[in-house]
């Protein structure tokens, strides 16, 4: 390939030349002419072989795997505040460990090019990494890439993180599809380069369970239309692309940013609260969850009654939902709506076991409450008088000749039903959903009133979804289909506010169902001219979960968590929940196990 150096000042003019030479080299390579690509014409100058090898790379990648696919992901994982400093140069070592065997095989000359590309990039990374000690430790895992790629390495002494990375990434040379580059991705930086990672917000499975259209949430800073929100995707995909399809990494001040609708990278500030901001976020939070059915000044209070100590800068977001009262029908409604026929779509197939787990249920609280609302017969000075009795006249002390029938004071009971509906319930939505509509159908054959609320956190807005009041007809049960799992889940600050409106109703017995799978996490995203509320995670999370059971609790009412997570997370659960929890295996048995604990508190009081 002929070599063509254009200098800095001659790049205008030659620049519409140069790059439809990078093009024709991607397309080439890649066999499809229609793929978008944009080259880096800038770089050119100053790493010809660099910016010629990424075109080959992007190509082979393209032509083999699935780039859309990968770049969902990586997109997904930095939603989840991964460091893109370090992600992206992975990913970007990981496909060309992924690709290689394709260029080699195919493209004669390639090998070449490659091996110029590493030469210019080996230099300047050696400068990076001449202070071990101080160097990041995907500098080191990079330049050990390079170096074992051009065979210029000596094993003796190196470092046993990077070797363990430069293992994984060589791994690769095998990959069969997008899937296996994503796995060694994800492996690398939750055990080598951020090992708390996974703890903090999840595995692969939860980051690959969040919803695409979440990720034009990165874009906050405008109310976007539907087409703004696809395009923003699109776009946010594009940038991204190009940067982690780049060995080239610069030795950068590290930043975070978030990506506005015209693809401008925005720094992190601490600026001081800006109205709009404020203002946008609002508007976005009703669009993706509906109207709130409490007015500004009723909203305003309970956010200062609630919204304190941990939760300090939280905002509380009460709805009846999206479905229910939307601002638009837009891809947030529409998704939605899907997620409720899928829901509809379990009952249907597994309608003969609901239906009998509700039986079941219905027929256990029934029998209970006809026990407790048995009128007793006590004597009295009034009443229906007893002939037996009459002797005593004049003869004792005794004048109750009379008995009188009295109705049990504290037969009246009613129920919250609390559900988690964060995105670790992702995987199981359709399942959670007829948990829930079970107990409120059986509740509501039961006559007892009850209220049933989805909850979860979004953007330092904790939202609660009514989809049922206590009073509400038995038909609004239906509503429960509606769940859908998304964001996070700030457990502490719904049950605050729960409980406090349970304990205003007149009912003596009271009692607060959770269904949740025990690992509250409200990982919050900066948001630049806002405040931000405190991060709700690990430790912490769990001791504000854990106290706010035990003061629900000790104002009277009757708490029973029941688990529907993951085994591993089971001790969360009784440390929150103490003794008082269900672990519901399968819904075959869900009836049986929650009757219990209803029949036994109903018992008790």
């Amino acid at each position: 390939m002929e070599d063509v150096r254009w200098p800095a000042e001659q790049l205008e003019e030659h620049r519409l030349e140069i790059s439809n030479r990078i093009r024709n080299l991607f397309w080439t390579v890649s066999g499809d002419y229609d793929i978008e690509f944009e080259p880096d014409t800038e770089k050119y100058v100053y790493s010809k072989q660099t910016v010629l090898y990424e075109a080959v790379k992007q190509g082979a990648f393209a032509r083999y795997f699935d780039q859309k696919k990968l770049g969902m992901y990586l997109m997904k994982k930095l939603h989840f505040s991964a460091g893109e400093d370090v992600l992206l140069p992975l990913a970007g070592l990981c496909m060309d460990a992924a690709v290689n065997r394709f260029i080699i095989r195919e493209r004669l000359g390639t090998k070449e090019i490659r091996e110029q590309a590493f030469r210019e990039l080996e230099k300047a990374e050696e400068e990076q990494v001449s202070d071990k000690a101080g160097t990041d430790l995907i500098h080191r895992i990079r330049l050990l890439y390079i170096k074992h790629a051009l065979e210029d390495t000596d094993d003796e002494g190196m470092d046993p993180q990077a070797e363990i990375a430069l293992y994984k990434i060589f791994s690769l040379k095998d990959a069969e599809n997008t899937e296996d580059v994503i796995n060694v991705i994800d492996e690398i930086y939750n055990h080598v380069l951020d090992p708390s990672f996974e703890k903090r917000n999840g595995n692969l499975e939860k980051i690959l369970n969040l919803p695409d259209m979440a990720l034009a949430n990165d874009a906050w800073q405008e109310c976007m239309t539907d087409e703004q929100m696809e395009d923003i995707i699109q776009k946010y995909l594009s940038n991204l692309k190009k940067k982690m399809m780049s060995l080239d990494i610069r030795n950068k001040k590290k930043k975070r940013f978030y990506f506005s609708p015209e693809n401008e990278e925005v720094p992190e500030s601490s600026e001081n609260i800006n109205p709009q901001a404020v203002r946008r976020i609002r508007e976005y939070v009703e669009l993706n969850y509906g109207k709130s059915y409490l007015s500004e000044s009723e909203q305003a209070r309970i956010n200062r009654k609630f919204c304190t100590g941990i939760h300090k800068n939280c905002i509380l977001y009460l709805t009846d939902g999206i479905l229910q009262n939307p601002v638009i029908k837009n891809n947030q409604y529409r998704f939605a709506q899907l997620q409720f026929e899928k829901n509809k779509a379990y009952y249907g197939n597994n309608h003969w076991i609901i239906k009998r787990n509700i039986s079941v249920l219905a027929e256990s609280l029934k029998r209970a409450f006809i026990i407790r609302k048995d009128d007793f017969v006590s004597r009295s000075d009034a009443g229906q008088l007893v002939p037996e009795r009459l002797w005593k006249i004049g003869r004792t002390d005794d004048d109750k000749l009379f008995n009188r029938k009295k109705r049990s004071e504290d037969s009246e009971f009613v129920i919250d039903v609390l559900i988690d509906s964060s995105g670790s319930q992702a995987g199981r939505q359709a399942q959670v959903a007829a948990q829930g509509y079970i107990i409120s159908e059986a509740l509501s054959q039961a006559g007892i009133p009850h209220r049933v609320t989805g909850y979860c956190a979004f953007w330092g807005y904790t939202v609660l979804q009514r989809f049922r009041d206590y009073e509400d007809p038995r038909e609004t049960n239906e509503r429960i289909f509606q769940f859908r799992a998304y964001a996070n889940n700030r457990d502490g600050l719904a049950l605050k506010t729960v409980s406090s409106s349970l304990m205003e109703r007149p009912e003596k017995n009271k009692i607060l169902i959770v269904l949740s799978d025990g690992k509250p996490c409200d990982m919050s995203i900066q948001r630049p001219g806002t405040r931000q509320p405190r991060i709700y995670d690990g430790e912490g999370a769990v001791k504000d979960t854990a106290y706010e059971v035990r003061r629900v609790r000790n104002q009277g009412i009757f708490v029973i968590g029941i688990f529907v997570g993951n085994e591993e997370e089971l001790s969360v659960e009784k440390r929150i929940y103490g003794k008082d929890f269900a672990y519901i295996r399968n819904i075959s048995n869900f009836s049986r196990m929650v009757g219990t604990f209803l029949r036994r508190q109903i018992d008790m009081e």
